[in-house]
């Protein structure tokens, strides 16, 4: 019997099956050829089992040109060729062996699947390890930026209320750039100590400027908060550091201008060389107990339509000043009512006209400017030099303060009636007239509840989340009984 050939395997199929052996050494298994009556054609290899039986293990079929998934003749006689030598050298169960060998390979497999895993995740881990030490290395400047970007920058919460400071936080980047950034900004913040805090504080001390101080404490306390909550430092170095060892603790001023007061400052103003607005304005504070920043950004309800450009203009005048206080409201003459969308608490507020305060905006608009550009007349109640804004609020207290000083004091290019607003209580400020407001009120036998609603004070507690009733019509009742009030001491000195 020959070597099985080409020649061979091509053999038509006769009906039944037609095997075709190699020659081989006995003891080294045999490399087979097979036609199946339906002419399909394989190659096998034949051993004999350590049990003695004969077992036939299939190599694959067969394709002279060896077309993929078939064997030629040649690569089908090399595959017998190895499984006969692994035979003889002792595997003397094929079959069996081949499952092992795939069990171990799939093994193998799965091992390496899993180390590269574990390899992987270590990797990730180190890699977030990393990341982790090199956050805990942010510098002071980039905490901040962080800390300005999330907290600061002015944005709409989920509950659709504002949060961030009005400013965007201008001054309180101001306040470092000047005292913080000099000697600490490139440091790593998990390197800074209390020390290192206590040393920038100290010496704005030694400037005399106890509440800058506490104001930048408070500012500091914040964001290395908000670097200990995002694991960026194990906790804040100065969170033991009060008020009270800083700046001393806040002093709450509680000045109200009492009833001979008022009519003392009644018979001051026409000497006072105010501006006319400005006798108007305070006028105003006292019978609403607005605030000031509020009065500013009051304009006439004829420009309500161009409510978005306003808010513009006045939300690029509070960057400017480095303030978020002034507000825009709307004087509604005819319907005797001021009313502001969003005010300091973020609420809407809306303020009834009494006859003395209707009369200090009627005056007011005698005085309204026309736009040089435009010929419109100009939206803005207390409108700037160059009518494209509001009068800034620091420029209103400077009228008031410039007018409560000793002679010695008074500042060059300024008023020469430096005592002209002087008061026997001490010296007073716009807010003073706010807080005088909610005085008189309560003297005049208005409720706590009603005042708070006409100040727009937000109620505490549980009130606050289940009393929702602005009280509008007390409150109109309560501005007339102040008006009332106000209309007599302006005229008990005429």
């Amino acid at each position: 019997m020959g070597m099985i050939t080409d020649k061979e395997m091509g053999s038509k199929a006769n009906g039944s099956d037609q095997w075709f052996i190699d020659p081989a050494p006995r003891g080294a298994g045999r490399f087979m050829g097979r036609i199946t009556a339906s002419g399909e054609r394989s190659f096998y290899f034949r051993y004999t089992t350590s049990t003695g039986q004969r077992d036939t293990l299939p190599i694959g079929g067969y394709d002279p040109k060896g077309r993929q998934g078939y064997f030629t003749l040649a690569a089908a006689r090399d595959v017998a060729a190895g499984w006969s030598k692994q035979y003889k050298n002792g595997a003397r169960d094929l079959r069996h062996h081949f499952a092992k060998v795939e069990t171990d390979r799939l093994q193998a497999s799965e091992e390496a699947r899993h180390q590269a895993d574990t390899e992987k995740r270590t990797a990730e881990a180190a890699e977030a390890q990393a990341e982790l030490d090199k956050q805990r290395r942010l510098t002071v400047r980039q905490v901040f930026e962080r800390w300005a970007a999330t907290e600061l920058a002015p944005h709409v919460g989920g509950d659709g209320k504002r949060i961030g400071r009005k400013d965007g936080g201008q001054y309180v980047r101001e306040q470092f750039e000047r005292r913080v950034f000099g000697d600490f900004g490139d440091i790593a913040v998990v390197d800074i100590r209390k020390a290192d805090v206590l040393t920038i504080l100290d010496a704005v001390k030694a400037e005399g400027k106890l509440r800058t101080a506490n104001m930048l404490l408070a500012d500091l306390k914040q964001m290395f908060r908000f670097a200990a909550e995002r694991e960026i430092i194990e906790h804040s170095p100065i969170e033991l550091i009060s008020k009270r060892k800083i700046g001393g603790k806040d002093i709450k001023r509680d000045r109200v201008l009492s009833n001979d007061e008022l009519r003392t400052l009644v018979k001051q103003l026409p000497a006072a060389n105010l501006n006319r607005r400005t006798v108007l304005g305070l006028w105003l504070i006292l019978a609403t107990g607005c605030r000031i920043g509020e009065l500013m950004g009051t304009v006439w309800a004829d420009a309500k339509s161009t409510q978005q450009t306003l808010q513009a203009v006045i939300d690029e005048h509070n960057l400017t000043q480095k303030s978020g206080a002034v507000q825009l409201g709307y004087v509604d003459l005819e319907a005797r009512t001021w009313y502001l969308p969003t005010t300091k608490n973020q609420r809407d507020h809306l303020i009834h006209l009494s006859d003395f305060a209707f009369k200090q905006f009627s005056y007011l608009s005698t005085l309204r400017e026309i736009d040089s550009i435009t010929g419109q007349p100009l939206p803005w109640v207390f409108p700037d030099s160059r009518g494209t804004g509001p009068v800034c609020i620091k420029s209103f207290g400077k009228q008031l303060a410039d007018r409560q000083r000793s002679s010695d004091e008074r500042l060059m290019n300024r008023t020469k009636a430096v005592d002209a607003l002087t008061l026997p209580g001490g010296r007073w400020t716009a807010h003073e007239l706010r807080r005088t407001t909610t005085t008189m009120m309560s003297q005049l036998g208005i409720s706590n509840d009603v005042i708070n609603e006409c100040e727009n004070h937000i109620k505490q507690g549980m009130s606050g989340v289940y009393i929702q009733d602005r009280r509008q019509a007390e409150q109109v009742l309560a501005f007339d009984i102040l008006g009332r009030r106000l209309t007599e001491l302006a005229s008990s000195n005429t």
